[in-house]
């Protein structure tokens, strides 16, 4: 399995005074996702909980709706020079009687890890494919639990404390207990290792649940809640303004800026009690 760290020398500059020891960097290598022997996208990742990202993705993408949808998920050979099983490759075989991806899903193009959407998402499409639209929850979570939601994801990530080079989500419940916490790279794959585990969990619609990210709320944040059912979007930084219109035409409450007590409710205000 790839190491989810690595050690690389560094040259350290400290006012005059200079060093050479080693330093810890977080690894980033490509996965590449294929359905029923079809290859559908290569996105760059963290190694580790590579099935649960592989499900957030497909979940998110309208490809599956739970877990009963997915037969099988198994890395395939995808050797290095040296021969060894670079285990980026994932082959998942979707059960009988569901649909591959449509013709033209396929991405035969490069995801980096700060991309997710990629261009090909709008409004129309995330309102047409969504199959568990959160408008209809009505959960309510008061504002103090989410005060304390930074703080515990913060503390649960364990490999940024050595690296600093990673993103974080935790899915929580109303109450602000953790379920589950996943890192890597690029932020959208941490939330889809976050919803492939809940997918796995069978959780799926998450009514009643919050999704807490280290970054902002981007469109395809917003984008991959709404897929999930989730109600509540929290982030420690701004969202941006699609984000905000997805959220408020399909039921989502995005809150921003969320440090401590301070926080920005931007849509659906009403889940948050004061």
């Amino acid at each position: 399995m790839g190491r989810i760290t690595t050690r690389r020398p560094v040259v350290r500059l400290r006012g005059r005074v200079e060093t050479t020891r080693p330093d810890t960097l977080v690894v980033e290598e490509p996965l590449e996702i294929r359905v029923n022997g079809t290859a559908l996208a290569v996105t760059m990742r963290t190694p580790g909980h590579d099935v649960d990202l592989v499900h957030g993705f497909l979940l998110t993408e309208g490809v599956i709706t739970s877990r009963d949808d997915i037969r099988i998920a198994r890395y395939c050979d995808g050797v290095d020079d040296t021969g060894q099983n670079t285990y980026n490759v994932l082959d998942i075989e979707l059960a009988a009687g569901v649909a591959p991806p449509e013709p033209g899903v396929e991405r035969n193009f490069y995801t980096t890890s700060s991309c997710g959407v990629c261009g090909k998402g709008s409004l129309d499409a995330v309102r047409s494919k969504t199959t568990y639209s959160p408008v209809v929850d009505d959960v309510r979570v008061k504002s103090e639990v989410l005060a304390m939601l930074p703080d515990r994801l913060r503390q649960a990530q364990k490999i940024f404390d050595t690296t600093g080079g990673l993103h974080g989500a935790a899915l929580c419940d109303s109450d602000g207990q953790v379920l589950v916490v996943r890192e890597d790279v690029g932020r959208h794959n941490a939330v889809d290792k976050v919803l492939g585990w809940a997918t796995g969990e069978g959780l799926i619609p998450l009514r009643g649940h919050i999704l807490m990210v280290s970054a902002r709320a981007s469109f395809e944040l917003a984008q991959k809640a709404v897929m999930a059912g989730v109600p509540i979007l929290a982030a420690v930084s701004a969202p941006s303004s699609l984000a905000v219109d997805l959220a408020e035409e399909s039921g989502l409450t995005v809150v921003g800026f969320l440090r401590g007590e301070n926080m920005n409710l931007y849509s659906h205000t009403e889940r948050i009690l004061r």
